[in-house]
């Protein structure tokens, strides 16, 4: 089970985590987790450029190690990047020792101050540790596109039905996610667009 929509109740109890960005300048922040992929990573690029959109792209280490132009790729269109652990462990399941180390083993390969924790999983004792360096980004809004038991139809309900300036939304660039995203990313970026909603990086420091 998860959350597609975070409930408003839980963030004052996770204090150290980011969901949302809240903003006057109708600034919509669009995530991507899970790439780089050599085929989906550029298609989503050039879905953004169709909307002079801007996103976040949280980076598995080993993914960027086998793909680095596209980590360049991504910087040079305009887009933020982010640290996504180098093997997708999760933190609920993987000493603080061994999850230190993979977040320390991606920092080697994708320089930024902003994490994401894989499945949304990390502990009170590692975001108490990473907070010393890192933006620990989660979300509001979930797409789910990478759950086959959903349709694309689903993602874009899920990533439209809530969203608003300052929400943060996930998507993956991902080849579990690929079956929906393909459908769904387009018609949720028109949705945005109508909507008057500026899709802009996160940029904190």
């Amino acid at each position: 089970m998860y959350f597609k929509h975070v409930p408003n109740i839980v963030k004052p109890l996770a204090k150290d985590l980011i969901f949302d960005l809240p903003n006057e300048d109708q600034n919509l922040f669009l995530t991507f987790d899970d790439g780089p992929h050599p085929e989906i990573t550029p298609w989503v690029m050039d879905e953004l450029d169709r909307f002079d959109a801007k996103a976040t792209f949280f980076l598995i280490g080993k993914n960027v190690v086998e793909y680095p132009e596209l980590l360049e790729e991504l910087l040079e269109r305009g887009h933020a990047i982010g640290n996504h652990s180098h093997s997708h462990k999760s933190g609920w399941k993987t000493a603080n020792t061994d999850y230190f180390s993979d977040v320390e083993a991606c920092a080697n390969h994708v320089q930024s101050t902003l994490f994401r924790p894989p499945y949304g999983e990390i502990s009170r004792s590692q975001s108490v540790h990473l907070k010393k360096e890192y933006k620990i980004i989660l979300w509001s809004d979930l797409s789910a596109d990478f759950d086959a038991a959903y349709t694309a139809d689903d993602c874009v309900r899920f990533a439209t039905s809530k969203v608003k300036s300052g929400s943060i939304v996930v998507f993956h660039d991902s080849e579990k996610a690929w079956p929906r995203l393909e459908a769904a990313l387009p018609r949720c970026l028109e949705y945005y667009s109508s909507k008057r909603l500026k899709m802009a990086p996160i940029h904190l420091y």
